[in-house]
């Protein structure tokens, strides 16, 4: 992540509201942070099949909202909104798997805000993408830290080192909590298989 002293002030100056005030800061804000998540989202369509049609901008535009709607303004820096943009990431592609769950079960389409929502995931991955946040909140209960960096390592696809500055730790912290937390995110899938 490029340092933008733009991107802390906008932030701090969102009153959370909903004034126009904060409709003014949003249209400044987009676009300096908008290449950043789409490189976030881009490294997350690449983790899926080769033949689906993920729409990285439409995915953009769904965590965005998530991470300036009134109830989550508040972001006293650049790393903690782009900390945020993790867990926002995490929110959109887990409800598509749950989407996909729904629709595989009953038969019948999910009513999803993305055209292609269900494009987004295999009927495999979307299970594998369920399992994987159900073991992450076990995870979140016993270790929160590591859960965090898993977020910003996994779904934000986040360097050691942006990670370690959005949590706020040493990147061999870092290091050292993705091993661990991976090695239980394993341990706790296999056996919940």
């Amino acid at each position: 992540m490029s340092s933008s002293p733009d991107v802390t002030e906008l932030l701090a100056s969102l009153s959370g509201d909903g004034a126009p005030a904060d409709e003014a800061v949003l249209e400044k804000l987009l676009p300096i942070v908008y290449d950043e998540l789409r490189r976030v989202a881009h490294g997350l369509r690449l983790r899926e099949r080769a033949d689906h049609t993920l729409n990285t901008t439409e995915l953009v535009h769904e965590a965005y909202f998530k991470l300036v709607d009134g109830s989550r303004a508040g972001y006293d820096s650049r790393a903690h909104f782009f900390g945020a943009a993790a867990r926002a990431m995490r929110q959109v592609l887990v409800d598509y798997a749950r989407a996909r769950h729904r629709q595989k079960r009953r038969g019948a389409a999910p009513h999803l805000p993305l055209d292609n929502a269900p494009a987004l995931l295999s009927d495999a991955r979307a299970e594998e993408l369920l399992a994987l946040d159900e073991s992450l909140h076990r995870l979140e209960a016993f270790d929160p830290r590591q859960s965090r960096v898993v977020e910003c390592r996994y779904f934000a696809g986040l360097t050691l080192e942006e990670t370690a500055d959005v949590l706020d730790l040493s990147p061999s912290t870092v290091k050292r909590e993705w091993r661990t937390a991976r090695a239980w995110l394993a341990h706790d899938l296999q056996r919940g298989a």
